[in-house]
């Protein structure tokens, strides 16, 4: 695996007697996906912020490509774009003005692929941003933010106010960034983007990382509903004692890693007179930890 290009040692930032974040440690490597979730209060955007050096840890500390985020901040920043949760551009600029100089602060000159990415996003960029919904200025912002090449993506709530059109645009972009070896961290309260694009997810609670899932490890895994006209099996597809929570009430409920042949052929032999088998997905784990 490659060198870590982020890295986070017991970051800890307090605000007087309240910690908001409390001793994350993570490493995310390039080409490398990585989604935060938790609910609102739950540290994902002092986590972001921390790791930007827009907030000076309590304790621990964070690196970008080498660079101490607190300590180098301007060095580890130039390896980053950044989409905040909360927009705040100049709105007496157009959109295609606003990209251009953003791009100029980092040396950069944004070419033609400022109006092919303007197309696929839907934005006329000429337009001033005073002129535009919330929803338009999102997509000037992620377009700023997707244009430049660099090591590392960090997109706070990205999908606010987007419709689900765009939505699949972005994770299809995130796709693409991914393919061409940047890292991204990006939070999100939407459990179904998560689980489209990324390959570990990092999930918070009062400011504490309490779980870790590899993504292609749960994508193993299936979700097996059924509900039973007979009397419940004792044993699973695989020999093994059911608990009494995965057939109660007449109904058969259970998570599957294995083939899908001898899942099926299993099934085919209990009472069942409705089935569904899907994707096991984020929702089980994540209502372990928020209910």
């Amino acid at each position: 695996m490659a060198d870590p290009l982020l890295t986070a040692e017991n970051l800890t930032k307090d605000y007087g007697s309240f910690r908001a974040l409390a001793g994350l440690n993570v490493t995310i490597a390039p080409g490398e996906v990585v989604g935060l979730l938790g609910p609102n209060g739950s540290g994902k955007s002092t986590a972001l912020r921390s790791l930007l050096g827009f907030l000076k840890p309590t304790a621990g500390r964070a690196t970008i490509g080498g660079f101490d985020c607190w300590a180098q901040g301007v060095e580890a920043r130039k390896l980053v774009a950044y989409l905040p949760g909360e927009l705040r551009l100049y709105d007496t600029m157009t959109g295609r003005r606003l990209v251009t100089f953003l791009g100029k602060l980092r040396g950069e000159v944004p070419g033609p692929e400022v109006d092919l990415l303007a197309k696929k996003l839907d934005i006329d960029i000429d337009r001033p941003l005073t002129h535009m919904s919330s929803g338009m200025k999102r997509k000037v912002a992620l377009l700023a933010v997707l244009v430049p090449k660099v090591p590392l993506i960090i997109l706070d709530e990205p999908t606010n106010t987007l419709d689900p059109t765009m939505r699949d645009e972005l994770l299809e972009q995130l796709k693409g960034a991914k393919a061409r070896g940047q890292a991204v961290l990006f939070s999100s309260h939407v459990l179904q983007e998560v689980e489209a694009v990324c390959d570990r997810v990092l999930v918070l609670r009062r400011g504490e990382l309490v779980h870790v899932q590899d993504m292609a490890e749960l994508r193993e895994g299936r979700a097996v509903s059924a509900r039973l006209i007979g009397p419940a099996p004792a044993t699973g597809p695989e020999g093994e004692p059911l608990p009494a929570e995965a057939v109660a009430g007449g109904a058969l409920s259970l998570t599957y890693r294995g083939k899908l042949p001898p899942l099926l052929d299993w099934l085919a032999k209990q009472p069942v007179a409705d089935l569904k088998i899907e994707p096991q997905g984020l929702t089980p784990i994540y209502r372990r930890f928020h209910g």
